[in-house]
């Protein structure tokens, strides 16, 4: 059988029919941690960084890696020790930043719901920036920080009304998306924070979507921001960062999305050419930094074949991995080894969940029997993180590869682990008397 093609994966490949992220056989971290396993490279990572970092250099801009997508902590830990800032979207994501040696300083508060308690968490920790998403929120945001004795730091979140081409749940720069002050709003809103006491504009921001592969609708929101600091300034409102959010996305089925550093000249020549090219930048990637790291391992349980389809159930769910059931998502489904000698057959690849939207991939070509293993590519972003433990099924350990070596990130969760926070109700002899 000839290996069969790895979209998007820069460490992922096989060798003598097996295959290796790194220098590490996928089978023998299976056997020694179980299935279902995410694998993930940190030589990947650390590429994918380079590409943002190359593209920027001799350049005011930080770089805010959007944890959303995959917040283990030693991810975070590594991204902090690149000199990365975060981009989060709860309280609880600020916590991990925390634990895993991140800058607060360097961390963007995103989001639409923000609570009174998660701003004064981020408030405390002395965050770099509040993202803020409706004018109710500044309003809100200024009280809490007048009464803690500061002014929040905050830029406005402009929804421009462009569409970025992808998944509608994934598309966050339309007008009828949740996201952001409407365009025509945006320097009315900039009036009133500057008015209000609890508040200091520093930047305004833009995030249009989510697996973005081409480049104009990058260049048409750059424009409609661009147009708005010229009006923001002009009404006396000094902008000192310019955040571009992030969304460029991955190879997961033959995409063609830009190289960070390719995509970056064209965004940069367009600020120049608008005179804005000395400005602070912040950019969010997250997507794009993570999800061609990573891979999620599974077993094949049974072969099930039928009249219209055949199906190879694994040992992996939409718990485990939700993008598919969630987002009609693709990935791509390979073997680990890839000299079997069965004949290849099409299936639909789905997990042990009792729902029909339980599928990871749909008419797939494998060669397989029970207890072959399989490798769900491009799983990095938005699979683990998105994960739950719906039917009561443990989420999977987390491995990452530096090269020859193997760390365990995150041990596999026990079945007491999902249920250790409940409580039977007390059980007394008068509430024997009353059921009887």
């Amino acid at each position: 059988m000839t290996p069969p093609v790895l979209p998007g994966q820069p460490q992922l490949h096989y060798r003598d029919q097996t295959l290796y992220l790194e220098e590490q056989r996928l089978s023998e971290l299976a056997r020694s941690h179980g299935t279902p396993l995410y694998v993930y490279s940190k030589a990947a990572m650390l590429q994918a960084l380079d590409a943002y970092q190359r593209g920027f250099a001799g350049r005011k801009v930080q770089i805010c890696y959007a944890m959303k997508a995959n917040s283990s902590l030693a991810l975070l830990q590594l991204f902090a020790q690149q000199g990365c800032g975060f981009d989060i979207v709860s309280g609880g994501e600020l916590e991990r930043v925390m634990a895993a040696g991140g800058d607060p300083a360097k961390v963007i508060f995103s989001g639409v719901g923000k609570t009174r308690a998660e701003m004064r968490q981020a408030l405390e920790a002395g965050i770099g920036c509040f993202n803020v998403e409706s004018e109710a929120e500044l309003e809100v945001l200024s009280d809490i920080a007048q009464a803690m004795g500061l002014r929040a730091p905050v830029s406005i979140r402009v929804n421009p009304n462009v569409d970025a081409k992808t998944h509608p749940y994934i598309s966050t720069g339309l007008k009828d998306n949740k996201f952001g002050i409407a365009h025509e709003r945006t320097v009315a809103t900039y009036r009133r924070a500057a008015q209000l006491p609890g508040l200091r504009v520093v930047g305004i921001d833009c995030h249009i979507g989510s697996q973005i592969t081409e480049e104009t609708p990058y260049l048409d929101a750059m424009d409609r921001l661009l147009d708005l600091v010229q009006a923001i300034e002009a009404a006396g409102i000094a902008i000192h960062h310019i955040d571009f959010g992030g969304g460029l996305g991955i190879d997961y089925n033959g995409d063609t999305p830009p190289a960070a550093d390719a995509l970056w000249a064209l965004l940069l020549a367009r600020l120049d050419a608008r005179g804005y090219g000395n400005r602070q930048l912040m950019i969010e990637p997250g997507r794009s930094l993570v999800g061609n790291a990573g891979v999620c391992l599974t077993e094949v349980l049974y072969l099930k074949p039928g009249e219209q389809k055949n199906f190879c159930i694994v040992d992996a769910a939409m718990n485990d991995l939700p993008r598919p059931a969630m987002y009609q998502a693709y990935h791509a489904i390979v073997p680990l080894d890839a000299s079997a000698k069965m004949p290849e057959q099409v299936y639909d690849v789905v997990g042990p969940i009792c729902e029909s939207g339980d599928w990871l991939g749909r008419e797939r070509s494998l060669a397989v029997a029970p207890g072959s293993l399989l490798a769900v590519l491009s799983a990095g972003a938005y699979c683990s993180s998105m994960g739950s433990s719906y039917n009561t099924r443990a989420r999977p350990a987390e491995v990452l590869v530096d090269g020859a070596a193997a760390h365990l990130i995150r041990a596999r969760e026990s079945v007491s682990d999902i249920f250790r926070n409940e409580r039977l109700i007390p059980t007394t002899a008068a509430a024997k008397q009353v059921v009887a």
